[in-house]
């Protein structure tokens, strides 16, 4: 497990290097206090798990890494718009993410909301950017706007705020998940896969592992919410209880919702049979998501 967590922690500070380089070539020329909240949350923390999942992609399928260098940064820049309105009062009101104030508490509501609409936006222009075909460029936009919008993410937040303290069922809450978390999941892993040579039964393979990845990491952190502890999570636990949310431990208890992650790790591996001894670093990434603690 040892050499997964190093390998992650290598890729995050490539990645809080990118993003650094990234940020600073932005000129703050009509509000500077945007900007900073923007920074704020950017530079938070946080594991740049889904940045690290398009690099590795792309090394999968014989990827050009300084290619996919941006789509990792666009997708990070999604990711933290994401939990930025995650964190409204109106949404999930919680205030603190990654052991700091939620930017809301910091910025107030409305430049919050203004930050997220901002890296949201710069995602597309960093893409539009790459050095890379034309049509695989055009590919990954389609792909990350899907994933990240109506279909996707947002509308897996949509579900998520339609069923609360409501009683729903396993596939209800997957169906939350498989758009909530998974979208994202698989914009990073299939768009950082473009950038390399790959099949459409490859692709197919990669879409699988993205939603049973996605579900396994939704499910760890449900799990987490009760039994994790708040300076490691950075936020505080029990969260989900306080909003009455379905989670895992809720519909399944405890320990059925520790063997339903168990059931899913085994799937997420099953999915990746096509590539071989090569998904390698892929499957020690889903035991560390399996057994991690934060």
């Amino acid at each position: 497990m040892g050499d997964i967590i190093d390998l992650i922690s290598k890729k995050a500070e490539e990645v809080d290097e990118e993003l650094s380089n990234l940020i600073s070539s932005f000129e703050p020329v009509i509000s500077e206090k945007l900007f900073e909240s923007m920074k704020y949350s950017l530079f938070s923390g946080g594991k740049r798990l889904r940045p690290i999942l398009a690099i590795l992609s792309a090394e999968l399928t014989n990827g050009d890494p300084q290619k996919a260098s941006k789509i990792r940064a666009s997708i990070e820049l999604i990711h933290t718009y994401s939990l930025i309105h995650d964190d409204l009062p109106s949404m999930d009101d919680d205030d603190y993410r990654r052991g700091k104030k939620a930017n809301h508490l910091v910025y107030g509501p409305g430049m919050a909301i203004l930050a997220g609409d901002a890296l949201l936006t710069a995602t597309f222009q960093l893409i539009s950017e790459m050095k890379l075909e034309a049509e695989k460029k055009v590919k990954i936009i389609q792909l990350i706007a899907k994933e990240a919008g109506l279909n996707g993410m947002v509308g897996g937040q949509a579900l998520d705020l339609k069923y609360e303290n409501k009683e729903i069922n396993l596939s209800q809450l997957q169906k939350i998940h498989l758009a909530k978390t998974a979208a994202l999941f698989r914009a990073a892993i299939v768009s950082g896969a473009y950038t390399g040579e790959i099949s459409q039964k490859e692709v197919k393979s990669l879409e699988l592992f993205s939603e049973k990845l996605g579900l396994l990491f939704q499910i760890t952190d449900d799990i987490l919410d009760l039994t994790g502890d708040s300076e490691k999570l950075g936020k505080e636990v029990g969260s989900d209880s306080k909003l009455d949310k379905s989670t895992y431990p809720k519909l399944l208890g405890l320990e059925g919702a520790q063997k339903e992650a168990e059931k899913t790790a085994k799937k997420a591996k099953e999915a990746l049979w096509i590539f071989g001894d090569k998904a390698d670093k892929f499957n020690k990434l889903i035991d560390f998501i399996l057994t991690r603690d934060h």
